[in-house]
């Protein structure tokens, strides 16, 4: 593009360690958009992906339960899917749950599986832990897709 310095590659990969803090979500956040500005067309993942960003994030830091252990999170993002990597250091599987109406928490992995393209978990390659995912689509929140 003629006029500006932001890089034309329709790919783009980040990753960085964080420690398990109520911070990290929002410091996952910007490295989120940070990225999301090196790739042509990046914006159009923004808004799902901070939400499930934060959601998986949050997850982490609230339930691996491993205090003084990193979680690691990484994006991918090309011009059809971001994918969000969270990985922690427990085996805890992810579990949606039904929470009541009155229930203060406990909807976030229903929200990952609303606005997610698809989403799981496994263990850590070559590691302790688990690692869950997610892939959304280039969609705002109550976009046409």
């Amino acid at each position: 593009m003629p006029g500006t310095d932001r890089p034309t590659d329709p790919t783009a990969a980040r990753d960085a360690w964080f420690p398990r803090s109520r911070r990290s979500a929002w410091l996952a956040r910007r490295m989120l958009r940070e990225l999301l500005d090196t790739v042509p067309g990046g914006q159009d993942f923004l808004e799902v992906g901070e939400l499930l960003t934060s959601e998986l994030v949050g997850n982490a830091v609230l339930h691996s339960g491993m205090p003084g252990r990193l979680i690691r999170v990484s994006f991918d993002v090309d011009d059809t899917r971001l994918r969000i990597e969270v990985h922690d250091a427990s085996d805890h599987p992810p579990v949606p749950r039904r929470p009541a109406a009155t229930d203060g928490c406990g909807r976030g992995l229903l929200l990952v599986q609303a606005l997610s393209l698809a989403w799981g978990h496994s263990p850590r390659p070559n590691g302790i832990g688990k690692v869950v995912w997610c892939e959304c689509g280039p969609h705002p929140i109550g976009a046409a897709t």
